[in-house]
């Protein structure tokens, strides 16, 4: 669980009615914050299904994020800019990274990275049968611990998000509620350990 939430720390919505590449890149320019709830599903390399899981996600550009994971799987994920704190309630244990090494070329930088996102992406236009307007997003770091990263859009909206790792597993994110550049309040994206919490990290 805990893999798939530090890497996962990633997703957004676009502003303009062309490919999934151009609607990618016109996140960075014209979205600096959003807020939506999202759906998660996990299958492994069998395609048996080990994680479904519903939250709320919010993010500020740059680097600050906040994903909130309910019930089966309660965990949270908190970019301060800084550093990323991962708390799972149930450990009572704190995982914190620094937001470089967390971030990286990972789906993360996706979301909060910098705008010269082809520096670490492959970007191409993905075509599928459906009805969003699908993007690939191949990784140029082999060493990142995922494949690909696809992101689909509708109506100008990231609507869904998947990624494939190294080991087989597929992670799908649905996203709904799509809240564009919501003012969000500085504290949204502080953490501090709870009292008694094991912290272990950088």
């Amino acid at each position: 669980m805990t893999r798939f939430l530090i890497s996962l720390i990633s997703i957004f919505p676009l502003i303009c009615h062309a490919g999934g590449v151009d609607q990618l890149q016109s996140f960075f320019s014209k979205t600096q914050s959003m807020r939506a709830h999202f759906h998660q599903t996990v299958v492994d390399s069998q395609g048996r299904k080990v994680q479904e899981v519903d939250g709320t996600m919010q993010l500020q550009r740059p680097g600050k994020f906040r994903w909130d994971y309910n019930k089966p799987y309660v965990q949270q994920i908190v970019g301060d800019g800084e550093k990323v704190w991962l708390f799972d309630p149930e450990l009572n244990q704190v995982t914190v990274r620094t937001i470089s090494s967390a971030i990286g070329s990972s789906p993360a930088a996706l979301l909060a990275g910098s705008k010269e996102i082809e520096k670490s992406f492959e970007l191409r236009d993905e075509g599928r049968q459906d009805a969003l307007e699908w993007v690939m997003a191949t990784p140029r770091d082999e060493d990142n611990g995922f494949e690909k990263v696809y992101l689909g859009f509708q109506d100008n909206l990231l609507k869904e998000m998947e990624m494939r790792d190294n080991f087989g597993h597929i992670t799908v994110i649905e996203f709904s509620d799509i809240e564009l550049n919501p003012k969000l309040p500085s504290q949204t994206f502080a953490f501090k350990p709870p009292a008694g919490a094991d912290v272990v990290g950088e």
